[in-house]
């Protein structure tokens, strides 16, 4: 019984608790395939998938198919490497725009050497606090966790759903299923060709994290000890991992 709702926030809480489920269903969050900018060590823009993310993409459909998964719904983002990486499940899907990676700005496509050389200060800044720090003309994990809210509010009244996303997209709904703050948001591992089966039980999520054999670069960048603006690059740079 719903009665005198009155603001925005008792709106929302409403229309949350009408959506939610209590059947068993599971949410699939996987990342796109290894791209072309993932083996060069490029963050954001729209590259295609590399020979080992169209692996991945094949090792996905199988791993799929043998779930058995009674009325799968298929999400994307809007770029190319999720596009891709979906249509070797041949099966329909929805593109969503609130899905796409983070904008880094005036970064959009450099690698963090890059950055480094060319907006040493950026790059310091963003290490003293990844959650809040804006990329120049971009976006901050802030801002995605707010553009990824109706994605969210959807995802609460589905049934069973694989979202073929990004990484720091894929950081902000294991955070908010798992329950994670906002320090700890930006440095949640989640690795290219693996696959989190998330299974909501009574106050909380069941985690199953599962790699398809298919192997890919590390993008995970742990935080540097040393965050200041006057360090030398071989420092900021010294948790960068290894690309070609």
């Amino acid at each position: 019984l719903v009665n005198r709702v009155q603001d925005h926030v008792q709106s929302r809480t409403v229309y949350y608790l009408m959506n939610i489920h209590v059947t068993p269903r599971a949410i699939y969050l996987t990342r796109h395939g290894e791209s072309q900018h993932n083996l060069q060590g490029r963050i954001g823009g729209d590259s295609g998938l590399s020979p080992r993310g169209k692996q991945f993409a094949l090792a996905l459909a199988s791993f799929i198919e043998s779930q058995n998964i009674q009325e799968l719904k298929v999400w994307t983002s809007h770029m190319k490497r999720t596009i891709q990486t979906a249509e070797a499940l041949h099966v329909s899907y929805e593109q969503w725009k609130a899905l796409n990676e983070i904008d880094a700005g005036v970064c959009e496509e450099m690698s963090y050497e890059e950055i480094q050389a060319y907006h040493p200060e950026e790059f310091a800044l963003r290490d003293q606090d990844k959650y809040r720090y804006r990329y120049p003309k971009g976006e901050s994990y802030e801002d995605l966790v707010q553009r990824l809210e109706p994605v969210i509010m959807e995802l609460e009244r589905q049934e069973n759903v694989l979202v073929i996303c990004h990484q720091a997209v894929m950081r902000c709904l294991l955070a908010y299923f798992l329950d994670k703050s906002a320090e700890e948001l930006p440095y949640l591992k989640c690795p290219l060709h693996t696959v989190l089966k998330l299974t909501p039980v009574a106050y909380g999520c069941q985690v199953e994290s599962i790699f398809l054999n298919v192997e890919a670069v590390n993008t995970h960048r742990e935080r540097p000890q040393n965050v200041d603006v006057t360090r030398e690059p071989e420092e900021a740079l010294g948790t960068v991992p290894p690309h070609y």
